[in-house]
């Protein structure tokens, strides 16, 4: 099963943002490949699938089509759910992908983020799609997550609504790579 849902993931992300936003799908696949790579600290196969899946899938909302509110975990999240009946555990890691609900804060917008897709309770698992996003670059390549914050904090500049939220996400970002690269760190080699 979860290849299955890897590749439906893949091509859907590749149809939204492939043409419109090939910086974005460059980023996107860079995402999923990291997903591939940090699957094993995940205990389930279908975790893993469902990890890349989101992986593919965490920036669709940023397609030119799909943008209803201009906050893409959101915008993307009610695209899967209301245009493909895609799995709740999948929409709620795409709504709340690298602390979205502190960005939804700023933009007015954390209340209907909450309500509509409550973050999932499967710390490992949304510690993994933070560090997949947070250690790759917008082109795709690696980094590491201090990089990426102040990569962002540079694009955004620091008093846009994402470098507030940004600044404020950044030791809750930390912490989530730290641990991931910790059970990384315990894997049998």
């Amino acid at each position: 099963m979860g290849d299955l849902i890897e590749e439906w993931a893949t091509q859907v992300a590749k149809a939204e943002l492939s043409s419109t936003l090939p910086g974005r799908w460059a980023h996107t696949q860079g995402v999923a490949q990291r997903a591939v790579e940090v699957g094993q600290v995940l205990d389930q196969n279908r975790d893993v699938g469902l990890l890349v899946a989101a992986a593919a899938l965490h920036d669709v909302g940023y397609a030119p089509r799909l943008a209803r509110t201009g906050f893409h975990p959101l915008d993307g999240a009610r695209f899967l759910h209301s245009e493909h009946g895609a799995d709740e555990r999948l929409t709620r890691l795409v709504a709340n992908h690298s602390f979205a609900l502190l960005e939804a804060a700023e933009r007015g917008l954390r209340d209907e983020l909450a309500n509509e897709f409550p973050l999932l309770e499967e710390p490992l698992l949304v510690d993994a799609l933070v560090y997949c996003d947070m250690t790759t670059t917008p082109d795709g390549g690696r980094t590491t997550a201090q990089d990426r914050v102040a990569e962002i904090r540079s694009r955004y500049g620091d008093d846009s609504v994402v470098g507030r939220f940004i600044r404020r996400a950044a030791p809750e970002i930390f912490a989530s790579v730290e641990r991931v690269e910790a059970a990384l760190a315990d894997q049998p080699r």
